[in-house]
């Protein structure tokens, strides 16, 4: 018998909303991933908190398992919202929660922001990933904080 991940419990928040539990859960799992596990030396707090939605994926047990921050037009990319900081908890890892995480933040923007594209600047490792989410390569391979990335785009719908 196969068992069936569990349902996270969904919440995006302003920055404001975020109760201080939730700051630090996110910014420990944005360290975790980031800067252990990838080895990154980087400032992740970069300025771009304060003026992001965070969307959080929590377990029944209360772990951070998937999170991104959401940014409005203008802050990251000039004439789009966009993605980042995109993660998932090494321990749930494999169950579909970036694709959901993906569909939630996607779904978030588009109604907050439905006249702007989406632009993230994607792990190149990821590429794949996004590209099921209808971004698109849009530049050149670049190198960030030791990794590869590429930027990509996913063009709003117009009806």
């Amino acid at each position: 018998m196969t068992l069936q991940p569990e349902l996270l419990q969904w919440s995006c928040l302003p920055y404001e909303g975020l109760c201080l539990a939730q700051l630090y859960d996110l910014l420990s799992l944005r360290q975790q991933v980031f800067v252990v596990e990838q080895q990154c030396i980087f400032l992740d707090t970069d300025g771009k908190d304060q003026t992001a939605w965070h969307l959080l994926g929590y377990t029944s047990g209360g772990d951070l398992a998937a999170y991104c921050r959401l940014l409005p037009p203008d802050v990251a990319y000039i004439g789009y919202t966009s993605i980042g900081r995109v993660a998932a908890h090494t321990d749930y890892r494999g169950q579909k929660y970036g694709h959901e995480l993906m569909r939630r933040a996607i779904a978030f923007l588009s109604q907050q922001f439905p006249d702007y594209p989406i632009r993230i600047g994607a792990q190149n490792y990821l590429l794949r990933f996004y590209a099921a989410w209808g971004f698109v390569a849009d530049g050149e391979p670049y190198i960030e904080d030791g990794i590869w990335h590429t930027e990509m785009v996913r063009h709003a719908r117009t009806p």
